[in-house]
């Protein structure tokens, strides 16, 4: 919360502190699974062909083979795990680096590690609040939010945990 901390006005206190669910970050861990899965894959189907294309003998065997692989597989399955890694580290860095708030003034909406994206409206411009809720939402209690503003437009939070939560602070903000 640091962007939100140092732009806090005076005479201005945060009211609610929106993070991400925590399916947020077990999708990140998915990634690499599934770059270990796709990578593990290649392998496979890389030593399947070259056993039936008979370029090593039957009795070696699965892990034996691997160094026996032409070097654009085993690169290219190293590229297929990379690429999970590099599914998984911007996952975090967009968790690490997005602060949503509420103060008693506005919602704050800031995301971004180098370039700073900033959403920021005004608690009194405020027209509506929607929530965005999926079935797997509703039963893990997590959804977004569109937050739309007289005249500014609209602000679309990402998911975040209690949803409804969220919602009923920036009423209660609008409220103080």
């Amino acid at each position: 919360m640091l962007y939100v901390q140092q732009s806090l006005g005076p005479d201005e206190e945060l009211v609610h502190i929106g993070q991400f669910h925590w399916s947020y970050t077990v999708a990140a861990f998915f990634s690499i699974l599934w770059g270990i899965i796709a990578s593990l894959a290649v392998i496979t189907a890389a030593v399947f062909a070259y056993k039936k294309l008979g370029y090593f003998p039957e009795d070696v065997g699965w892990f034996q083979a691997i160094p026996y692989l032409h070097p654009l597989v085993r690169m290219g399955a190293f590229l297929v795990l990379v690429f999970g890694l590099l599914g998984f580290a911007r996952m975090m860095i967009i968790q690490a680096t997005t602060e949503i708030a509420i103060t008693n003034q506005r919602v704050v909406y800031k995301r971004g590690l180098i370039a700073r994206h900033v959403g920021e409206m005004s608690i009194d411009r405020i027209e509506g609040v929607n929530v965005l809720q999926t079935v797997m939402g509703r039963l893990l209690n997590y959804g977004r939010l569109a937050i739309r503003g007289m005249g500014i437009g609209e602000v679309i939070l990402p998911t975040i945990e209690d949803p409804i939560v969220f919602r009923q602070a920036i009423e209660r903000a609008r409220s103080i």
